[in-house]
Order: C-alpha cells, then sequence, then structure tokens
C-alpha cells in the first residue's frame, strides 16, 4: 500500500495519520524516540506491510506483470492501488476525499518535527494535493517516473503505465476483493 491507503487504515487522529506515513520514512526498532500513538501507528504500518506482501489475492496481482517489470511490480501496484482507493473513495469511507486529504495535510503542516525525507516532500505533497490527485488513472505516470528517479535500475519502470492500462480491470477487481479484508485487518490490528 502506499500513502493514500496507509493513512485511511491508519486512524484519524493527528498521531495516528503522522505514524501512518512515518512508516515508509522511519527504519528500525522504535525506541520511545516518538509519541507512544505515534509507534503504534508506525508498527501499524508496518504490519499492514506484511500483511499485504503475504497476501495471496496480492501474489495473484504481482503474477499479472510482465516479468521484465516484476522487480518492480510490488512498487508499481502499491500506487495503482492507491489509485483504486482515491477513485472509489465513497466505497470504503465515510467522509469525502477532499476532505480527509484537507485533514492529512493540516497535520502535516502543523508538525515541525517530521523525519527529514518526509519533511523534504511534505510541502510538495499538500502544494499538489498528491493524495487527492491519485483518483486520476494518468497521474500515476508521474509518481512511477518520480520514483523511478530514486531506483538502481529505473528502466525496468519504463513501460509500466502501458502495463497498467492493460490490466487495468483484472487488478481493479484484485483491490476489490483485497482492500475489504485489509480494512478489516488494520480495524482489528491491537492498539495498546
Amino acid at each position: 500500500m502506499n500513502y493514500l491507503a496507509h493513512l485511511h487504515l491508519g486512524g484519524q487522529r493527528p498521531g495516528q495519520m503522522l505514524g501512518s506515513l512515518y512508516g515508509d520514512f522511519v527504519k528500525g526498532r522504535l525506541q520511545g524516540q516518538f509519541d507512544p500513538e505515534i509507534e503504534t501507528a508506525i508498527q501499524l504500518h508496518r504490519s499492514i506491510d506484511v500483511f499485504t506482501d503475504r497476501h495471496p489475492l496480492v501474489d495473484i496481482a504481482l503474477s499479472r506483470f510482465s516479468i521484465t517489470r516484476r522487480r518492480y511490480a510490488g512498487i508499481v501496484l502499491d500506487v495503482f492501488f492507491d489509485h483504486c482507493l482515491a477513485r472509489d473513495w465513497e466505497l470504503y469511507a465515510d467522509r469525502p476525499l477532499g476532505q480527509f486529504t484537507s485533514d492529512v495535510y493540516r497535520v502535516l503542516l502543523a508538525e515541525p518535527q517530521l523525519p527529514e525525507r518526509l519533511a523534504k516532500i511534505a510541502p510538495h505533497m499538500v502544494a499538489n494535493d498528491w493524495l487527492g490527485a491519485y483518483q486520476e488513472f494518468e497521474v500515476l505516470e508521474q509518481v512511477l517516473r518520480g520514483i523511478s528517479r530514486r531506483l538502481t535500475r529505473p528502466e525496468e519502470l519504463a513501460r509500466a503505465m502501458q502495463e497498467l492500462r492493460v490490466l487495468y480491470e483484472p487488478l481493479s477487481e484484485d483491490f476489490r476483493l483485497f482492500y475489504p479484508q485489509l480494512q478489516d485487518f488494520a480495524q482489528n490490528y491491537p492498539t495498546t
């Protein structure tokens, strides 16, 4: 899962939102360097990643990608699944996407001590509405291009959008089957 899904699944309180994002930026053991609510949300983020990586429906979705993209298929799928969530937001959330993203951005902008990499991208995330922009399929091309700049073999993502266009419906169905199970997992995650 990518940013939007982690935020959606991680809880609505500010500490939960921050921890849901920190999970991609904070590595190693958590030893009290953050508020307990943030650390619990980071642990949930990590557990969501493990649940997702081990799920048979995700294995099926990953197997749909060509062998040339298989190495980075997980990244492409995370981004695509955020698109599916944003596109069908009203099926999974109880308030509008714009209201949700505004709350996230407000929390991000109010936090003076973001992890270094997150602090660098947060202003861009807010200014360009990264989370809401996932509704538009064509935005994924920009997202994947940005990710490819951080990879050692970016050429393997070169034709990912063409492949996503072909796989759009089957991957959308994979998401429809998988995400409610992931929501159940997150809702039943121990918070203490």
